[in-house]
């Protein structure tokens, strides 16, 4: 048995989907035009690798502390409804089902956080999904995340964790992600593969002999 690991913005869809949240806030006069600039700036960063912990925890928690669980998940449901379910890459879908096939297990690792990448995990089928939780007392968000920061480091922590858990070495699993700021776990798997990777990554995986794949477009 092997894990494949399967990041989910600009890889399994073919869009981000935190620009997209920031986007539908924004028209929706839910965050400030300065809020949505200053969101959309680290998102760019992020992109290109470039974005620290520190920035992805102030912007994946931006304008949600103290807010109704509840109201989160349902705009992010609404969100997913109208907008996502319809992006999934016609190469990731069939990359699943190789592994699948195969007896691996799948897991969703992505920094989104847990409302659109639980409702993600169910639609297809993960066995597991580790991303950014998302902290609630009394049905309303604190501030903070549950366990460790799924991003950067972060995401090899969640991966080393899933992989001692299940018995399996990581060396024995695979990884698909476009972005490089995924590049410590790239490191650590034995398959890494770079799915309509960035340029950063196109070039680090072109330097390394790594997978390059094109998932096509929905």
């Amino acid at each position: 048995m092997s894990i494949a690991f399967f990041d989910l913005d600009k890889t399994l869809i073919s869009v981000n989907s935190g620009r997209l949240w920031v986007s539908r806030e924004w028209v929706m006069g839910r965050i400030s035009k300065r809020q949505a600039a200053r969101a959309l700036l680290w998102l760019t960063q992020y992109r290109l690798g470039l974005a620290t912990i520190e920035g992805a925890v102030a912007q994946a928690l931006l304008g949600l502390k103290g807010t109704a669980a509840s109201d989160i998940k349902d705009r992010s449901d609404a969100l997913y409804d109208s907008r996502l379910r319809a992006l999934f890459r016609p190469g990731a879908l069939r990359a699943l089902e190789e592994h699948r096939r195969r007896g691996d297990v799948c897991v969703l690792l992505t920094s989104s956080l847990n409302y659109l990448a639980d409702r993600v995990g169910a639609e297809l089928g993960f066995d597991a999904v580790l991303c950014n939780r998302l902290e609630v007392d009394g049905g309303l968000h604190t501030g903070r995340t549950v366990g460790p920061i799924c991003f950067g480091e972060g995401k090899l922590t969640h991966a080393r964790h899933e992989a001692q858990t299940r018995r399996v070495a990581l060396g024995d699993c695979c990884f698909y992600t476009d972005s490089f700021s995924d590049l410590s776990v790239m490191e650590a798997v034995g398959r890494p593969v770079a799915v309509n990777p960035d340029p950063r990554l196109r070039r680090r995986a072109r330097r390394k002999g790594w997978e390059i794949a094109d998932w096509g477009s929905p």
